[in-house]
């Protein structure tokens, strides 16, 4: 009876004091979502798409006001899309954190929009009436001529994603892109269709923060411009 108690009295300690055992599973991974500052294109309703166009003077100052914005909240890493809007609202982020850009990945540039890059608003209204007007109202139905869909857009960036949070687990990952790519990629994440795609806005170098954990996601901000002195 003695042995018995005393085997007992020592399982109980092993199970007492032993460690826990946290699996990486249980870990949250937050993520900065961010869109670019204002362009030349943005100002005057061109499509830019690939097309690599720096900020104006507006967009630098609203970098810089989202920069002193986030000054203060820990990021871990700086990923940004290549084109040269979205890497300079990056980088004025990542200076006031004493960091660098980590990586760009091309998966993170905006929408393809093909014949359609360059081109003014009222332009592609008069040459593609109705395709123009189908992408106002339903945007997941069209292929831009020699670019790209939606969903097409979606996949790619959640691709980026999958690869930036498998190597950054735990950690909390700024990321500098585009408007329709937010969007997209916002879906995608949410398990929402692309059908709900014009609800979720992207306003220039607005904040959106996801959070991933055990295998899901969740939305915490969207369309933030607190920084810019706008409620909405």
């Amino acid at each position: 009876m003695k042995t018995c108690l005393r085997f007992l009295a020592l399982v109980l300690a092993v199970i007492i004091f032993a460690p826990v055992q946290v699996s990486a599973e249980s870990e949250v991974t937050r993520v900065i979502l961010v869109r670019h500052g204002e362009t030349p294109y943005n100002k005057v309703s061109r499509y830019q798409g690939w097309t690599d166009v720096p900020l104006n003077e507006t967009g630098i100052k609203q970098a810089e006001a989202l920069a002193e914005y986030l000054k203060d909240v820990p990021i871990d890493v700086f990923i940004s899309s290549p084109l040269q809007c979205a890497y300079l609202t990056t980088q004025k982020v990542a200076e006031l954190h004493g960091m660098q850009i980590e990586y760009t990945d091309p998966r993170l540039r905006e929408i393809n929009y093909g014949d359609w890059a360059k081109k003014y608003t009222k332009d592609l209204e008069k040459k593609y009436p109705q395709q123009f007007a189908l992408w106002k109202r339903k945007p997941w139905l069209v292929i831009h001529p020699n670019g790209e869909s939606l969903q097409e857009l979606g996949d790619r960036a959640r691709a980026a994603l999958n690869d930036a949070v498998a190597r950054y687990p735990g950690k909390t990952i700024f990321i500098g892109a585009h408007s329709y790519l937010n969007g997209a990629l916002i879906c995608n994440v949410l398990d929402l269709s692309l059908e709900h795609f014009n609800k979720f806005p992207q306003s220039n170098t607005c904040v959106n923060v996801l959070e991933y954990r055990d295998g899901a996601w969740k939305a915490v901000t969207i369309n933030s411009t607190a920084h810019l002195g706008k409620l909405f």
